[in-house]
């Protein structure tokens, strides 16, 4: 991440002319901006394949008790 020195160096903060104020946000705000963004989809992202996980275990482990409920019912139902 650039520091936010060398963002101000490299995109200078525009200033109104009148007043000297910052003319709404600048390059490195809107660039920390984007940031923030990009950090709460890696975020999101992270926390629904964590849930998505854990459906695919839970479902796993239901078949699994599935599979073996059926074989219990073809060995009990043979002729052996």
């Amino acid at each position: 991440m650039l520091s936010r020195n060398l963002c101000q160096i490299l995109f200078p903060t525009r200033r109104r002319p009148s007043t000297g104020l910052p003319d709404g946000p600048t390059a490195v705000d809107r660039i920390d901006a984007a940031i923030g963004r990009i950090e709460a989809a890696i975020h999101a992202r992270a926390e629904s394949g964590d849930a998505l996980a854990r459906r695919h275990a839970a479902l796993k482990a239901r078949m699994a008790e599935a599979v073996a409920a059926l074989d219990d019912v073809i060995t009990r139902g043979s002729p052996n």
